[in-house]
């Protein structure tokens, strides 16, 4: 029997049953911001951390609100363990910031001559602080972690993941609705784009359906988008060349976006037409992981613990073992918020423990070299009781969308 809800309508019919799915969605206010500062306050005093540099990117967007671009200028916050909020800019950016400040504080600037390694260590200086931990953010580039390194003194440089990964890794219920928000509007961006598909179609022209349809929900566009058809499902992120659709083929197309700076990411596969007994096997065997592991997902237990289920499933179905393939060749899920893959990860050995407020994706996807490849990719986030879907999974190879 054909894939159902597979093909039969037009762009523009498809285009038409979408409507703006962002109403009612929930906005981080300055209260969250100073709540999330006062979260890796508490932790850097606990821990003997004096004080977090903050660099522009994802981090600084956490804290503070503030969107800015990495580049070679170093431009961030500083957290102090006990202190007020602070800003190290290029002289010449701080008009620019002011405009964005919500979380007040001082901004100090740097001159294109000048180090701005030196002004982050005199600045810590002139708060009493030359001596203890300093710790940078885990993205801040290279070489400006070596000019501060080489310029710290008696301050013990560290990494600064485990006070950002305190705070980011566990969401507030507003952040888990930002979220399941976001995967909704992207799972009817599938079922749209399953609906057009026709023999003949190329995967570059799903692909714009595809950021049409998350225009058409409220979304920005597609924050990413893949779209493989046939043999090319056998390569997890794709390949380089266009693709077009035969009866038959393995459809596999993983997308997202962002609402107010939180993601989505889904992957649906489906065969385009009847699937064949091999494609059915692989397919079922792909579902029967991914609720292994959501099954794992047990509050307390290790994050590596989920991998092992979904790996134990896929071996009990004939497929790997660990990385091999036919069978999976990655891990079994990433952690998911304002980056699209962010801490911590489902994968073999990850002892941290599984905690209220976590996300994650559940993909163990299966590779048949060659031939195919299967993703059925959800997230769940670790609810007080256990874990909760933000999507419900698919449903079957010949019904993918539960219609």
């Amino acid at each position: 029997m054909s894939t159902k809800g597979i093909g039969g309508s037009t762009p523009e019919q498809a285009l038409a049953r979408l409507s703006d799915m962002t109403g009612g969605a929930a906005n981080i206010e300055l209260g969250d911001f100073q709540a999330r500062i006062a979260k890796a306050q508490a932790y850097m005093r606990a821990h003997g951390i004096a004080a977090l540099y903050v660099n522009s990117g994802t981090n600084l967007s956490y804290f503070t609100g503030i969107k800015w671009g990495v580049s070679e200028r170093l431009m961030g916050a500083v957290l102090l363990a006990s202190g007020e909020i602070y800003y190290l800019s290029p002289a010449f950016e701080i008009d620019t910031i002011k405009q964005r400040l919500l979380v007040e504080g001082e901004i100090l600037g740097w001159h294109e001559h000048e180090s701005p390694y030196a002004l982050l260590l005199n600045s810590l200086h002139e708060r009493g602080i030359s001596t203890g931990k300093l710790a940078l953010d885990e993205s801040t580039q290279f070489f400006m972690v070596d000019g501060i390194q080489q310029l710290a003194g008696e301050l013990q440089i560290i990494n600064g993941f485990k006070v950002t990964a305190h705070c980011r890794m566990h969401k507030t219920t507003k952040e888990i609705a930002l979220i399941k928000q976001a995967m909704r509007m992207t799972l009817e961006v599938h079922k749209a784009a399953a609906s057009i598909l026709h023999e003949g179609i190329t995967t570059a022209e799903v692909e714009a359906f595809i950021e049409q349809a998350h225009r058409r929900v409220g979304a920005s566009g597609s924050y990413f988008c893949i779209v493989l058809f046939g043999k090319a499902t056998s390569y997890p992120h794709g390949v380089e060349y266009v693709q077009t659709l035969q009866t038959g083929d393995m459809v596999l197309i993983d997308t997202g976006c962002k609402l107010h700076g939180y993601h989505s990411d889904i992957t649906r596969s489906y065969v385009f037409g009847d699937a064949t007994a091999k494609q059915q096997q692989i397919w079922q065997a792909e579902k029967n992981a991914q609720l292994a592991a959501f099954a794992a997902a047990k509050l307390g237990e290790p994050c590596g613990s989920v991998d092992d289920a979904a790996r134990a499933s896929l071996q009990a179905d004939g497929l790997g073992p660990d990385y091999n393939v036919p069978g999976c060749p990655h891990r079994t899920g990433h952690g998911l918020g304002m980056d699209i893959h962010e801490a911590p990860y489902l994968v073999r050995g990850n002892s941290i423990p599984l905690e209220t407020g976590m996300v994650f994706s559940n993909e163990p996807m299966i590779v048949v070299p060659e031939q195919f490849g299967v993703r059925l990719e959800d997230h769940f986030y670790m609810g007080d009781t256990g874990p909760e879907w933000f999507t419900e999974p698919s449903h079957s190879i010949d019904n993918p969308f539960a219609l």
